[in-house]
């Protein structure tokens, strides 16, 4: 390997923050102007029967979201450090030309409400824009058919598989981030844990590298979409000022399974591990979380349904942040709930890299059984009262 790809003072820690900080600041200065935009254009959300917000609210926030993640990138490729990661990958490359298109489907789907087809097309072209700039999956870890006692096997993908996989991990991570914002701040608050997650294990990961410049890219594409979700948040947390509609939850997705895809490219196949795996499917591990309990209701309920002879897809209030709501818990309450959750998930998944197994598991069992005490709270508030009367 040429010796000038080689970092020459270790890991470029205060750079990143650099570049985090300033997709931060950018998003938060950028939104207020893309507010504006939207109520011009007529991207506004209505509200529904099955939506929280009772008022006409802007949407299009993602647009602010690209902008900032756009001046972290322009910042990153003129600093001295971070610039050489551009010279020797094409992954921030792909990254900026695939979010712009999906930014700019989500944009539309704020302003008109795309198709269901329509929307699948522009996510699949985005993904197959990062594996035509060769982001993709080459070997994946299973657990099955491990030999000499080892868990599990690598599996060597072919150049057909590693692109299909890649397509359908991105097309995954972007319905699933678009379909856990309900709340104001749940879907920026969960990019914002599971990027800064993705983060850490991308620095762990490069920190393996000896500071190799080839494994940058990974670690500043999440910095810069955990900056603009930082950004975006105040004027998102309830009660919001505007939405980031589907050109944030679909930049996000997008963003957050560029950088695990980015890293899985970077990792020493020689020592790949379980955890390491786990660290990298992270983010999906988060909203797959999130989604897995209103999942749950929805099977049921299209069971419920079709028995009764009814439409299965009717509109419902199946999400998780809905039942949080029936529980008892307050808007705010619930997203900070839901962020707990996605915190305990997506960093005990990365500890699992960087720490004793047994230490992280107590750690994660703690923080699941705290979760759930408070989860249950005004439930059983609510049961006491009752017995009291």
């Amino acid at each position: 390997m040429d010796n000038a790809s080689w970092a020459p003072n270790g890991l470029p820690a205060r750079e990143y923050l650099l570049v985090m900080l300033t997709a931060a600041a950018a998003t938060f200065l950028l939104t207020g102007l893309v507010r504006l935009l939207a109520f011009r254009v007529g991207a506004v959300a209505y509200p529904r029967q099955r939506d929280v917000h009772v008022k006409p609210m802007p949407r299009m926030g993602g647009v602010a979201m690209f902008g900032g993640v756009l001046v972290a990138m322009f910042l990153a490729a003129n600093l001295p450090t971070l610039s050489r990661g551009f010279t020797y990958s094409n992954d921030i490359s792909a990254v900026v030309i695939a979010g712009g298109l999906i930014v700019l489907v989500g944009a539309l789907d704020d302003r008109f409400e795309l198709d269901s087809l329509t929307k699948l097309a522009g996510q699949v072209t985005a993904a197959g824009i990062l594996v035509l700039f060769g982001v993709q999956w080459f070997v994946f870890w299973v657990p099955w058919g491990g030999t000499d006692g080892n868990l599990g096997q690598l599996m060597v993908l072919g150049s057909n598989q590693g692109q299909l996989l890649t397509v359908l991990l991105v097309v995954a991570m972007i319905n699933a981030m678009n379909f856990v914002d309900g709340l104001d701040g749940l879907a920026s608050g969960i990019g914002l844990v599971s990027a800064t997650a993705t983060f850490v294990f991308c620095l762990a990961v490069l920190d393996r590298q000896n500071g190799d410049v080839n494994a940058y890219p990974p670690a500043l594409i999440a910095a810069a979409v955990a900056g603009a979700c930082m950004g975006f948040l105040p004027h998102n947390f309830q009660p919001a000022k505007i939405f980031m509609g589907d050109s944030g939850s679909m930049l996000i997705g997008l963003m957050l399974a560029s950088a695990t895809t980015s890293a899985s490219g970077r990792m020493d196949y020689a020592h790949l591990n379980p955890t390491d795996t786990i660290a990298l499917l992270s983010p999906l591990l988060v909203v797959a979380a999130v989604l897995f309990v209103p999942l749950l209701d929805l099977i049921m309920a299209v069971v419920r349904r079709t028995r009764a002879g009814k439409s299965p897809f009717h509109a419902d209030k199946m999400h998780l942040h809905h039942r949080l709501l029936e529980i008892g818990h307050s808007q705010r309450r619930a997203v900070l709930l839901i962020y707990l959750w996605a915190a305990v998930i997506a960093f005990g998944a990365v500890s699992l890299t960087l720490f004793n197994a047994v230490v992280v598991a107590w750690v994660v069992g703690l923080g699941v059984l705290l979760a759930a005490i408070i989860s249950v709270i005004p439930r059983m508030r609510t049961r006491a009262d009752r017995e009291s009367r």
